[in-house]
């Protein structure tokens, strides 16, 4: 029984860990592409 409580457990580490991976390339990509989509908004909107 311990074994496959240490199985769910060490899945639920890497699951969580992924998910922190996936966050971290999220955020860093929204800091890089975020002042240039707002350029593009901006723009769009001073040509209206």
């Amino acid at each position: 029984m311990l074994s496959f409580q240490s199985q769910d457990g060490q899945g639920l580490v890497e699951y969580a860990l992924i998910l922190v991976l996936v966050a971290l390339v999220v955020l860093g990509i929204l800091l890089i592409l975020g002042p240039i989509v707002g350029n593009a908004f901006s723009n769009i909107v001073a040509s209206l």
